[in-house]
């Protein structure tokens, strides 16, 4: 039994650290009328107050074509929400609306793209007509799916690795399934990590201390001591942690190899810099000078929002990890045992065809939104892809009666991590392409479709009242035949349903 938890949590801690990472525009079309702000079908829910769009992270409503016809993010490979939220939902318990990312749902998904040959991405589109059972869908109605993937890596082709562990041992580091877990997990990476890699650990509680400098692995005895002296207890001084976790990652910077600081924590600071805004800042300065960051979220109690922002700032990315269970079907299943990046500062752009679509909506990404401008802007900052991996963007759209042709032109712009030479790559999309019964497609499609207004209704978004969970449920309960993800999918769905009544 110890040996299989050890071998599920340095599945978790292995695949963290080798991997990279408005204005309501209306329609003209009388079969589309958007339900209220708030509107809960019979059998919907809802945990909160509604989400009615605006600034910040609120869910924005529709952007007219005709007058802001391009729509720019910041690709974002993070899946922390989803994994949060299935916690909460198997718990019993509602998932607070802010926590809820629908993007961070659709990717939690695979996808199925085809890899590109080169570096880069391969750039997919599809689409569908919305479900019967969908609310407010109209004969204009579709769903534009827009796939990234990055290609994989070949087995033994990565960079040497600096890895600098930040570990939370404070007080409610003790839950089960957060220290134990963490402890477990380092030990056997240690043991199967290269030669030529080098591994440094700090600890933070009241304050912050140095259990061990960067150390050649090769020095595993070591490294194995300095993980044995991990000790809960004291408070929760974030601030301190991470600055001395950049320090001596700065210290021991390897030029040519991957450096990285790996947060692992509940994410609720009680001392210090409670605020993420000043650590965000010092993240920024640090992944400038190549540092990138990851953040593992662990716990019952796990502050989401300050994990997210300063992963996003720091040039990676954040997961949250709940069982050993979820830590093989999650991360060993879906990202590669990579130290590699394939595309920095990666952006995406969609720009609609007014003459075809009268209204869109991009869904979730809203702190990841971008002006036009800064898609060729490369000071702007991105997101960082690795080897791999698929990001995927689901727009809601409304056509024009009788619209046929080109619907709309998507960019994907990016650096070299080695180089940072931009690059990009576009194709363009036509209405004939969205134009299949939700029936008809995909399954992979069906599922996004599927976990993103999912996600809409428990953030009790304006859009929530256009589903209601038991549709979710049977689509999810109809597409999970051999697919352990969705089946669990439907499992949290079938437990919300219980929670919103």
């Amino acid at each position: 039994m110890v040996s299989q938890f050890r071998a599920a949590a340095v599945a978790v801690i292995a695949a963290l650290c080798l991997t990279a990472c408005g204005a309501d525009g209306k329609s003209d079309s009388a079969s589309y009328e958007k339900a209220p702000a708030g509107t809960m079908n019979p059998q919907g829910g809802q945990p909160g107050p509604a989400i009615t769009g605006g600034a910040g992270d609120e869910a924005p409503g529709e952007q007219a074509a005709s007058s802001q016809p391009v729509s720019t993010f910041a690709v974002d490979v993070d899946t922390a929400s989803y994994g949060y939220a299935k916690r909460q939902l198997l718990a019993g318990q509602r998932p607070a609306a802010g926590t809820i990312r629908p993007e961070e749902f659709v990717n939690s998904f695979q996808q199925g793209y085809r890899q590109p040959s080169g570096d880069g991405f391969a750039v997919a589109t599809d689409g569908t007509r919305l479900p019967k059972t969908h609310g407010n869908s109209g004969d204009t109605a579709r769903l534009l799916r827009v796939g990234l993937q990055t290609r994989a890596e070949p087995e033994g082709q990565r960079l040497d690795a600096s890895l600098t562990f930040v570990v939370d041992v404070s007080g409610s580091m003790a839950e089960p399934g957060k220290l134990d877990l963490v402890k477990s997990g380092l030990h056997t990476l240690v043991d199967q990590l290269r030669t030529t890699d080098s591994v440094a650990l700090v600890a933070y509680s009241d304050d912050a201390d140095v259990l061990r400098q960067m150390t050649p692995v090769r020095d595993r005895s070591a490294l194995h001591g300095a993980i044995d002296r991990l000790r809960v207890a004291g408070s929760t001084n974030l601030q301190s942690g991470l600055r001395l976790g950049y320090e001596t990652a700065r210290k021991s910077f390897r030029e040519g190899a991957t450096n990285r600081v790996i947060l692992l924590s509940d994410g609720l600071p009680n001392v210090g810099t409670t605020s993420a805004a000043p650590l965000v800042r010092e993240v920024q300065e640090a992944a400038a000078k190549q540092i990138t960051m990851m953040g593992v979220g662990v716990g019952s109690d796990y502050g989401d929002k300050f994990m997210e922002e300063l992963a996003d700032k720091g040039d990676g990315y954040v997961v949250y990890v709940s069982s050993t269970a979820e830590a093989n079907k999650v991360f060993v299943e879906q990202l590669p045992a990579t130290l590699s990046v394939r595309a920095l500062d990666a952006k995406a752009q969609v720009e609609f065809d007014p003459a075809a679509v009268v209204s869109y909506r991009l869904i979730g990404y809203e702190n990841r939104t971008l002006s036009a401008s800064a898609f060729r802007n490369d000071r702007v900052d991105g997101g960082e892809v690795g080897p791999g991996h698929a990001v995927t963007a689901l727009y809601a759209l409304h056509l024009r009666e009788g619209a046929e042709g080109h619907l709309a032109d998507v960019r994907v712009r990016w650096q070299d991590p080695r180089t940072r030479e931009p690059s990009e790559q576009n194709v363009s999309v036509t209405v004939a392409s969205l134009d299949r019964a939700f029936t008809e497609a995909g399954p992979r499609l069906q599922v996004c479709y599927t976990a993103a207004y999912f996600a809409e209704v428990l953030r009790s978004s304006q859009y929530a009242g256009e589903v209601r969970l038991d549709d979710l449920l049977r689509l999810a309960e109809g597409l999970s035949e051999g697919d352990k993800q969705v089946a669990e999918l439907a499992e949290v769905i079938r437990a919300a349903t219980k929670l919103y009544r």
